[in-house]
């Protein structure tokens, strides 16, 4: 069986058992502190820090994994995303003191910068031409300029109010993360080993595209029905079933969470009934 590394703590870990369950692979693990579980029928599951996922896949000892975009490119090993799974989303950032002058641009030499993420703060000022010294920290870097360890810090952001909180503000972004099913580069996997990660991957896209999606169904007057064409133009257009008695048809379509509210409304408006609004798990155009 091939090896999927996972997070074992975390968002990151509730996220990416999430949309494996929802692609039909269940985690079955002994219990809530086991290190390996079964992955469906096909993977084992190995639990291990986020941080090491990428250096587990690139010395063999996972043959895939699910992490974030920016411990990939902060362990600086060779490895390919297979797909943005779209959530863990967030930005290695620049910040500075509030009450500061400082930007990228007029760094003074020497300047400290204390960061999780040392080989990435140090790349970036490099090519920056900017001589810098990097303080590794292992968390809670936004307190380094308060105490005096450091004055400016390279560190992860969402919403960016945990800066905000500590007085700090954003100068300029090093990196866009997201988790992804990452893997080693296919030269280096065996062929079997590469088409089972591809079906992965296919697997959790359908999962990633039905996210946010709804499935609607109702009946329409036939009379509205291009008028409901507009109103549902789903994927390819709304499928279309006739209904006996002639009058009225049923349409299906996918339409985006977000616009659920409107879509039934305007529906309504044109003399739809029997309305269905549900949940998609998967879907493949």
């Amino acid at each position: 069986m091939l090896k999927i590394a996972l997070p074992n703590k975390g968002r990151l870990m509730e996220d990416a058992r999430s949309a494996l369950g929802d692609a039909g692979l269940e985690v079955r693990a002994a219990g809530d502190r086991a290190l390996v579980a079964s992955l469906g029928d096909e993977f084992t599951a190995l639990f291990v820090r986020a941080r090491d996922i990428p250096e587990f896949i690139a010395d063999g000892a996972a043959d895939a994994g699910i992490t974030g975009w920016d411990c990939v490119a902060e362990s600086g090993r060779v490895l390919e995303s297979a797909l943005d799974l779209g959530f863990g989303r967030c930005r290695l950032v620049v910040a500075v003191r509030r009450d500061s002058t400082t930007t990228v641009a007029n760094l003074a030499e020497g300047t400290r910068v204390a960061s999780a993420f040392p080989r990435l703060a140090a790349e970036f000022f490099a090519a920056r031409g900017k001589r810098v010294h990097v303080v590794p920290v292992s968390g809670a870097a936004e307190v380094a300029p308060h105490l005096g360890i450091a004055d400016v810090i390279v560190d992860l952001v969402s919403s960016g109010s945990t800066l905000r909180v500590n007085g700090l503000v954003e100068a300029e972004t090093v990196l866009e993360s997201s988790a992804r099913l990452i893997r080693r580069p296919r030269a280096e996997m065996t062929e079997d080993a590469a088409r089972s990660i591809d079906e992965l991957a296919v697997a959790l896209e359908s999962v990633v595209r039905a996210r946010g999606q709804r499935y609607l169904m109702a009946n329409v007057p036939r009379a509205k029905l291009e008028e409901v064409r507009a109103v549902l133009p789903g994927l390819n257009g709304p499928t279309v079933v006739d209904v006996l008695g002639g009058a009225f048809v049923a349409v299906h379509a996918v339409v985006p969470q977000r616009e659920v509210y409107r879509v039934v409304t305007r529906l309504r408006a044109l003399g739809g009934e029997g309305i269905l609004v549900t949940r998609i798990e998967r879907l493949t155009p």
